[in-house]
């Protein structure tokens, strides 16, 4: 019964990104040809509402749904890693017209075609765990 809240909240994050238009094929496409502020304006406000929440998480020592402390670590320094990543990251995101979360709410949506890039972001999930140990981190 304590997984129904986060059900709830997964359904209204994905009725909240089908209504503005994140997931639209079209618009990742207007933004990454720079024709379209739409997609960048959602970005910085989950940019800006991540920092907030950053930061009421650890000036408040706000604990998680058990009880238990939440402990934000410190990212270590490696601009190469970061570049690299997101590279890979932007040209999947690119190639396929959708970032990992609007996956599912296509899915859902009753858009077959897009079990293949289901597959294909676990299947590049699985290639990383696997060359993990042999990556720059």
């Amino acid at each position: 019964m304590k997984l129904v809240k986060f059900i709830f909240v997964g359904f209204v994050f994905g009725i909240v990104l089908t209504k503005s238009e994140a997931v639209s094929w079209y618009r990742i496409y207007e933004m990454f040809q720079f024709q379209s502020f739409h997609m960048y304006g959602i970005i910085m406000t989950a940019v800006i509402t991540g920092i907030i929440g950053i930061q009421i998480i650890k000036r408040n020592n706000v604990k998680d749904y058990s009880g238990a402390q939440i402990e934000i670590a410190d990212k270590e320094k490696g601009t190469v890693r970061y570049l690299l990543g997101g590279l890979i990251f932007g040209l999947g995101w690119g190639l396929v017209g959708s970032c990992p979360g609007p996956i599912f709410i296509l899915i859902g949506a009753g858009f077959a075609s897009v079990i293949l890039v289901f597959l294909g972001a676990m299947l590049g999930t699985f290639l990383y765990g696997v060359l993990k140990n042999k990556l720059p981190h």
